[in-house]
This record gives C-alpha cells, sequence and structure tokens, in this order.
C-alpha cells in the first residue's frame, strides 16, 4: 500500500483580516465573472456562449466562490467559521486555526491526482500545433441534419460541409472528437481515444486549455482561489474564440465571426491560440506543481 506523506510544518500563516480580505476579494471576482450566467438562470434564459462551461463542466457558480488559500497555508481564527465544517479542513496546531488536510485529500484521491498530474506533464512536454483552425466544432455538424446548438450556421448546411471537405482535420483533443459526426469521424487523421489521450493532448488545443479549469475543480482545495479562477476565465476567453471560429452565426448574441475558412480567419485563429497557449502553459505549470507526487512509503 503506497501511503502519500505531506510535511507537516506550514509554509505560511495568514491572520484572520488577511485571508478574510483575500476571502472577499476573491469572492467579489467569481461573482462577477458569473452574474450575467446566473442572471439568465433566474430568467430561464439561456446563452449559447456563456453558459457552456456551466453546463460542459457540471459546475456551479458557487464552487467557483468558495475561496481556497491552497496546501500548507494556516488560517488563524478559522476554526469557529463555517469553513470548519468544509471537507477536506482540519485544525491546525491551536484548536482555533485551520488547514488544508492535504494528507488526506492526496490518500483518498491519490489515483485521480496522479491521473491529472501524469497528464498535464506529457501535454507540456508535447509541441504546441496550431494549424486545427477550430474546425473540430465543424465537424460536429458534418453531414448532419441536426446541429449541436439552437443557433443557425453562418453559411448553411451545404457551404458549412464544403469547408470540412476542402480543409484537413487535425483534431487533438478526445472530448472535441467524440462529438464528431459518423461522417467526420474518418477525416480526423488520428483516431482518438479516451485511453490514448495522454499520447495525444497537446498545448496548442483550444479545449486542452478549456480544461485547465476542470483539472483545476478537480485538485479541490489544494488549488489556491486565485489561480481556479485564472482558470476559469482562461476557459472563458476560450469559449468564445471557439464559437466565433465555429460554423454557427451569432450575430444576434453580439459576435463577430472568424471566418476560418479565408486565410485571414485562419491567421487570426491561429494568432489567438497561441496567446492561449501561452496562458494556459503558466497555469498548467503551477496545476502540474500541485499534483506532483509526494514523498511516500509502502507499507
Amino acid at each position: 500500500m503506497t501511503v502519500v506523506i505531506v510535511e507537516e510544518t506550514a509554509s505560511a500563516s495568514l491572520a484572520a483580516e488577511e485571508w478574510r480580505c483575500l476571502e472577499s476579494r476573491h469572492q467579489h471576482r467569481a461573482d462577477d465573472m458569473t452574474r450575467a450566467h446566473r442572471d439568465r438562470a433566474t430568467r430561464g434564459e439561456r446563452h449559447p456562449v456563456e453558459d457552456f462551461l456551466f453546463r460542459y463542466y457540471s459546475y456551479k457558480p458557487a464552487l467557483l466562490r468558495r475561496w481556497h488559500p491552497g496546501e500548507g497555508v494556516v488560517l488563524e481564527s478559522a476554526g469557529d467559521t463555517e469553513r470548519a465544517s468544509w471537507r477536506w479542513y482540519r485544525r491546525a496546531g491551536s484548536p482555533h486555526d485551520l488547514r488544508v488536510d492535504a494528507e488526506a485529500l492526496r490518500t483518498e484521491k491519490g489515483a485521480l491526482i496522479g491521473g491529472i498530474h501524469a497528464l498535464l506533464v506529457a501535454t507540456s512536454r508535447r509541441r504546441a500545433r496550431f494549424g486545427c483552425f477550430g474546425l473540430h466544432e465543424w465537424a460536429m455538424v458534418y453531414r448532419s441534419p441536426q446541429i449541436r446548438h439552437d443557433v443557425p450556421l453562418r453559411l448553411g448546411s451545404d457551404a458549412t460541409d464544403a469547408v470540412v471537405e476542402s480543409s484537413e482535420l487535425a483534431c487533438t483533443h478526445f472530448d472535441a472528437y467524440r462529438f464528431f459526426t459518423p461522417a467526420a469521424v474518418p477525416r480526423n487523421p488520428l483516431p482518438l481515444t479516451r485511453a490514448t489521450q495522454i499520447e495525444t493532448e497537446q498545448p496548442g488545443c483550444l479545449h486542452a486549455g478549456m480544461d485547465l479549469y476542470k483539472w483545476a475543480v478537480k485538485l479541490g482545495p489544494l488549488v489556491p482561489g486565485d489561480l481556479l479562477l485564472d482558470c476559469f476565465e482562461l476557459a472563458r476567453d476560450i469559449r468564445q474564440v471557439d464559437m466565433r471560429a465555429s460554423p454557427y452565426d451569432l450575430t444576434d448574441w453580439g459576435y463577430t465571426a472568424i471566418a476560418i475558412e479565408t486565410p485571414a480567419g485562419k491567421a487570426e485563429y491561429g494568432r489567438l491560440q497561441k496567446i492561449f497557449s501561452e496562458r494556459g502553459a503558466d497555469l498548467r505549470r503551477r496545476l502540474i506543481g500541485i499534483a506532483a507526487p509526494r514523498a511516500s512509503t509502502d507499507s
């Protein structure tokens, strides 16, 4: 049996006024990011671009609002707060202080954390590729009588199919590939599976960048609040470009198209893809550090 051992000495200690200030700032930032979505939810409205992250990843706005200091940080005078009842927290020396119970979390979720670490490391070591031009969304409607979103196609069905047929699909992300229509699947030169995801994921992929938010959530309170929100912010920004480059006409929603069927559109998509890849590289590096294996003993 492998037992994870986490160093007991805290790397930092925050006085009550310090961590409460950080918590408040985090909550305000999270509220600003989710306000439009929450307002639409109360009215029973849906947005084809902005609401996607909450539907696809199934994480509620309240999760973003919950601030964690990260591993190894003692929160002074937190023992009598609601936080004391949160999972993965424990007393830290004084009964009035709390810290993330990293040892228990890493022991119980060792396989999950190890899998996340392995995938992120493999992705970070791979050369970024920028030649897909967002055609995954086009492949999801190729030769299909139905469309995935309740939004009209910008070029119509026939012209959309023609773009796919005149292009080379180059998808490397399984969770995009799995939504390809049956007619589009054989057009992708690389067959993708969940089992081989670690062998194909690469840092230039927009969806790999969006998924950093998912991995940050799954690592739970090991992830400091600012990193969680930074990952969500990147995912939100990527989603907008993802849909602007899609075959859908989002004019009524205030979005200008990135016409990837043109040389200018391809150039713009590639430029933004590189920016997202650079932003994602730093976030991925920080998540890798958090998910990295700790000292262990076998017994």
